[in-house]
């Protein structure tokens, strides 16, 4: 990390300053080129060696050292030398006379040249560094601090004051080598004034260095996720400048680099592809098992036989990985989904050869990647349980239990509750909201699979326990005051306990502290309010109104997570337009420089919300955007590339439907008919049931079509015509799915130029859509906005559109057939009425 060109400069001076005598065991130092030169120097001249020539042959020894690759390094051949040891004794009488960076320089070598940090000589050292502290210049200040973090002392009251020394020296910092070192020494000290007055300094450097170095870059990241910040604006400049290095950069710290922006949940689609290139150009040339293990981790962007290529490697250096890479290889092929089961099964086997060195963390990652790729061995899945329960019953910390009970809940087994609820009964009081949620889903889980769950002792344990859940999330939500804390515990929070049971008070809690909210969390904000479904408008038109103030503050690529839950939602605050209008113009000027999945989505936010700003529809119906797209989308997880795929067709048939003067042409025929020619879905036991009832209303099942697909491939729950006396007309033609004797839909591809056929005049198409829970937010009666958009483009589309929501169907009103009859018969033909459609 740190050169030795400061030192040879401080040393030059000392020459100058010898007057009279040369200092030839100086000058001898200076010239080694090998570490038995220096060590000659040293033997030659004990008894002249001074406390710098002393600190200059140790600093030199790691010199060497540290220019060699890692795997050619002699550091343990060098400790054990004997003049290393008269280095060492002469060190440890000599401190007090070392010039400070000389001291501080010595105690980064030996550490670096593994002397133990409790060696006597190591704490005189950091004794006399922490002495001197307040006159040490920053450069060495920062080395200094490196070497306590690798001592472990990331919360020592020493590091607090180095802290406190860079915060008052801050605007004077003007080196971003440095800077970026205390980030990472000092993260776990910084207050949210600190942070942002470190994050802007670093940035302000990082565009005034020339030549930015990819390791303060990587650092930078560093201390963002150290910090749990995601600072898009630092992030996307880092992620620049890193890509310029890639093509020289070892590729286990690109690995290393992948899981930090992973972890901040950061996507550079440059940075992907430029890694993608990376991994073609050593596929081929990395046979050592470390590296390729780094490399397999990149697998996730590599093409099919790429994939294929890297799988058969794997097999052949298998017998080859230790315990910890073999771990490496089993997750990264659950990452890249690998259904080479040859493969899998050798790796699983080196991994039961090494189960006794793993720690419990390891074997839970282990336990995952193996069921993830749905490996059944259970001789090993058996030894695995045996190893997690012995692990279980002797953890006392909470998160490594939470973790234990998580993986053990995978495996089958008998009964574990005595251990497993006397360990989660123990921890429960210091479980945050994400460790709640995975006791909740554990004991779910169990309940449902466990035979003896109705006898009565079974039962009570389950449901105090899950009681117990409850009180502490209550309790969590009633002592927390600080908004940005309790979003940070949100994150990550899903599932039917909290829904059931938190949910509502978490609201509450969120509208308390409505003051607290600012430009900085509102992204958080509103992805918590988009995801649970639940309308709240204070909370929303707060939202909106800090959004318009400090839209300029927010980053461009945040701006999709704000509009999120007005556009699902379909809540317009106060001043809808403005609000909408504001986060238009702050997005069309940086489009370009957005990746382009990301611009899909907010085009399709956008479009949800009745919005199709012209700029944005042209930059993305274009065939250099398409291009990019391309290319993002081969780097993107499968999940997210289907679901950008899908945005992009449905903002595509929004565009045609709702803009037809911007002349942009349907290209999603081909996607549409292969989607449908895929699909195995039914119909549900209320279709089934609304089918039957509507045929017999209409006059036969002839009358009425199910699953019918209308132009731009939009389905249809049910379809029929009326003349103009409203009489039902018989289909003559069977429609694209047909719908099997047990209620299984299958497409039939037929010519789209036949879907409509002319109707007689006064006639219309009437479709019936229901709508289930998911249509409606979660604590109101409140349509949400996609049934709304598919009223709308039935209707544009021709149809009459009839709506059956699912609490009028299910309501005590209707409990027969009688009734639900009737209930349709006014839908149908009271509303088609002049009188119904005036009331």
């Amino acid at each position: 990390m740190f050169r030795l060109r400061g030192v040879s400069a401080r040393f030059h001076r000392l020459i100058h300053t010898v007057s009279v005598n040369r200092d030839q065991v100086l000058e001898q130092l200076q010239v080694c080129s090998a570490e038995d030169h220096v060590f000659d120097v040293v033997g030659k001249n004990k008894a002249k060696l001074t406390a710098d020539h002393v600190g200059l042959a140790v600093i030199t020894l790691w010199g060497f050292q540290r220019d060699k690759p890692t795997l050619l390094r002699t550091v343990e051949l060098i400790k054990n030398h004997p003049q290393f040891l008269t280095l060492r004794v002469l060190a440890e009488n000599k401190f007090a006379l070392m010039d400070d960076d000389i001291l501080v320089d010595s105690l980064y070598s030996f550490l670096r040249l593994n002397v133990d940090c409790h060696d006597p000589l190591i704490q005189q050292l950091v004794s006399e560094a922490w002495r001197r502290l307040d006159k040490l210049p920053m450069t060495s200040l920062s080395k200094f601090a490196v070497c306590l973090n690798e001592q472990g002392l990331f919360r020592n009251p020493l590091l607090g004051r180095i802290a406190n020394i860079v915060d008052q020296n801050l605007s004077s910092i003007d080196d971003a080598r440095i800077l970026s070192t205390f980030l990472i020494t000092v993260s776990s000290m910084v207050s949210p004034r600190f942070r942002d007055a470190l994050i802007s300094r670093v940035d302000h450097l990082l565009d005034k260095t020339d030549w930015p170095q990819a390791s303060n870059a990587r650092r930078v990241v560093q201390f963002l996720r150290h910090i749990k910040c995601t600072h898009r604006p630092l992030l996307e400049k880092c992620s620049r400048i890193l890509i310029c290095e890639i093509p020289t950069m070892d590729v286990n710290h690109i690995c290393m680099l992948m899981g930090l922006f992973r972890s901040l949940h950061f996507h550079s689609c440059d940075f992907k592809l430029a890694v993608k290139q990376r991994l073609t150009e050593e596929i081929d040339s990395s046979i050592d098992p470390h590296a390729f293990t780094a490399l397999l981790s990149l697998a996730p962007f590599a093409s099919p036989e790429m994939r294929n290529r890297l799988e058969s490697t794997a097999y052949i250096l298998a017998d080859e990985f230790n315990a910890l890479q073999v771990m490496d290889i089993a997750e990264a092929l659950q990452q890249m989904q690998s259904r080479n089961f040859i493969l899998i099964k050798k790796i699983a086997s080196v991994i039961q050869r090494n189960l006794d060195t793993y720690r419990p963390v390891e074997v839970c990652r282990i336990t995952q990647a193996l069921f993830m790729l749905d490996y059944w061995n259970l001789e090993l899945f058996t030894k695995l349980r045996n190893i997690l329960v012995r692990f279980l019953e002797r953890s006392f910390l909470p998160g490594e239990v939470i973790m234990l009970t998580r993986v053990l809940s995978m495996l089958p087994g008998p009964r574990l509750q005595e251990v497993v609820i006397s360990r989660l009964n123990a921890v429960v009081s210091q479980c945050c909201f994400e460790d709640l949620v995975t006791i909740s889903f554990v004991l779910g889980k169990w309940m449902r699979n466990d035979p003896l769950y109705h006898h009565q002792s079974t039962t009570s344990e389950y449901v105090r326990l899950l009681q117990t859940l409850s009180c502490r999330g209550l309790e969590r939500l009633q002592t927390t005051d600080r908004l940005n804390l309790l979003l940070e515990e949100l994150k990550y929070v899903s599932g039917e306990w909290f829904e059931k049971m938190i949910l509502e008070d978490t609201m509450a809690t969120l509208h308390r502290m409505i003051d607290q909210i600012n430009w900085t969390n509102l992204p958080e904000l509103s992805r918590i309010i988009a995801w649970t479904n639940w309308f709240c408008p204070p909370l929303m038109d707060r939202i909106a109104s800090v959004a318009i103030k400090d839209i300029d503050k927010i980053h461009p690529s945040a701006i999709y997570d704000i509009m999120l839950p007005f556009s699902i939602l379909k809540y317009d605050p106060e001043g809808a337009d403005g609000f909408y209008d504001t986060c238009i113009k702050r997005l069309i000027p940086h489009i370009s420089s957005l990746d382009p999945h990301l611009v899909v989505l907010l085009a399709s936010v956008l479009a949800l919300a009745g919005y199709f700003p012209e700029e944005l529809v042209r930059q993305i119906f274009n065939i250099d955007f398409l291009g990019k797209l391309d290319a993002d989308l081969e780097v993107l997880p499968d999940t997210r590339n289907k679901d950008t795929r899908q945005r992009l067709m449905e903002f595509n048939r929004a565009v045609c439907l709702e803009c037809p003067e911007l002349q942009v042409p349907w290209t999603h025929d081909r996607y549409c008919k292969l989607m449908l020619g895929r699909g195995k879905a039914s119909l549900s036991p209320v279709q089934k049931q609304i089918h039957t009832m509507l045929a017999e209303v209409l006059g036969g099942i002839d009358f009425v079509r199910a699953a019918e697909v209308t132009h731009y491939f939009y389905t249809l729950d049910f379809e029929f015509i009326l003349d103009k006396h409203l009489k039902p007309l018989p289909h003559s033609k069977p429609g694209f799915l047909q719908i099997s004797d047990e209620g299984k839909i299958h497409w039939s591809p037929r010519s789209l130029e036949n879907i409509r056929t002319e109707l007689p005049p006064g006639a219309q198409r009437v479709c019936i859509a229901f709508l289930g829970y998911k249509s409606f937010c979660k604590n109101v009666q409140h349509m949400k906005a996609a049934s709304l958009i598919r009223k709308r483009h039935f209707e544009i589309l021709g149809y009459r559109v009839v709506q059956i929501p699912h609490f009028e169907w299910y309501s005590m009103e209707l409990s027969t057939p009688d009734a639900w009859k009737e209930y349709l018969r006014k839908k149908i033909f009271l509303s088609a009425s002049p009188e119904g459609l005036n009331d």
